[in-house]
């Protein structure tokens, strides 16, 4: 589960039934067969859910099919507070704060990968592959379920109309969005400048 969450491309365009399945599969294993239903439910409130599920809000705000790898972070939420995400690093309480306070405000400018790692480290989790040509997500966690994921949503393409695809436009991908916390799902989105440029519903 912990590969399909990192790699959720290999699934093509049914990443997210995937992931359901896996995760399916691990609820009735653990006799709580009725687990993930509930956190749809919760999605559903909040609005991290569609007809289409978690990948028709991310459409909404995410070009093209880079949205898969935010479409993982959220799943990956949900596998951290059952205690089955293995990270590849934590951040303290300290550290995760001190993210917490400052990023809203960083991300009021644009950046790129780079500008992410050099200012908050190697993620918890990198969801997508670690070429420079390609988006992907990071997230940022504590050992504590109950602390919120910082997701950093990144993305890398052609301009509109561009005669080719190949190479991308960016020499690496481009901060569109941060993501965190509590509440409405789209309010927990801090779009960069880049991002409101891109947004698919604009």
């Amino acid at each position: 589960m912990n590969l399909a969450l990192r790699r959720p491309g290999m699934f093509g365009r049914e990443s997210e039934l995937a992931l359901r399945m896996l995760m399916d599969h691990l609820v009735f294993t653990e006799c709580q067969p009725e687990a993930l239903a509930e956190q749809q439910r919760v999605w559903e409130e909040c609005g991290a859910w569609s007809s289409t599920g978690v990948a028709g809000v991310f459409r909404d705000l995410i070009p093209e099919h880079y949205y898969e790898y935010g479409i993982a972070s959220v799943y990956a939420e949900f596998a951290h507070r059952r205690g089955w995400l293995k990270p590849d690093r934590v951040l303290d309480r300290d550290e995760h704060a001190v993210l917490q306070g400052a990023v809203r405000q960083w991300a009021g400018e644009d950046r790129v990968w780079t500008d992410v790692v050099d200012e908050f480290g190697n993620p918890s989790m990198l969801f997508g592959s670690n070429n420079p040509y390609y988006g992907k997500t990071l997230g940022y966690l504590t050992e504590n379920p109950e602390d919120p994921m910082v997701s950093f949503h990144l993305w890398n393409g052609s301009a509109p109309g561009a005669e080719q695809s190949w190479p991308p436009e960016h020499e690496e991908s481009v901060l569109l969005a941060v993501r965190f916390g509590s509440g409405p799902f789209r309010q927990t989105f801090t779009f960069t400048p880049e991002g409101r440029r891109r947004l698919p519903m604009e």
